[in-house]
């Protein structure tokens, strides 16, 4: 596979959401990431004064894509199918960390699962499964 190409393309990659949402990827590497963000009651916040649970699953859905970003070979990309998200304490204040990492690759799909911490304290945790997807010129020429 071609991380070290796919690597650097996806350090040039804007991602316009994640910035929004003043979201950071951290560190990333073929199988393995960590995001994070920090909490802002005016941007982040439900009704509750809490993190809104959308924030959690950007997260996740984030680090999830920056870990397997960097195992497609050149011509692949990656989607997400579906995340399942556990919700277990919220957070009022403070960076949230999210660490990923990749737990089966196959051919077309991916299983990830992410675990979110507010200091030492997990607060939730997510799996889920990503499409790895040819470009349809690779595909044809493949064919």
């Amino acid at each position: 596979m071609e991380y070290d190409n796919v690597t650097a393309s996806l350090a040039t990659i804007a991602h316009p959401f994640a910035e929004t949402m003043k979201l950071c990827v951290d560190e990333r590497s073929a199988g393995r990431s960590i995001c994070s963000i920090e909490i802002e009651p005016g941007i982040h916040h439900n009704p509750h004064h809490v993190a809104h649970g959308a924030v959690f699953y950007a997260l996740a859905d984030t680090g999830m894509g920056a870990a397997l970003y960097p195992t497609l070979d050149a011509g692949e990309t990656c989607a997400t199918i579906e995340i399942k998200i556990t919700y277990f304490r919220p957070a009022p204040a403070g960076t949230i960390r999210c660490e990923t990492v990749v737990l089966n690759r196959g051919r077309t799909i991916a299983n990830l699962d992410s675990r979110l911490n507010l200091g030492d304290t997990l607060i939730a945790q997510a799996n889920g499964n990503f499409a790895i997807l040819k470009q349809k010129e690779t595909a044809a020429a493949a064919a």
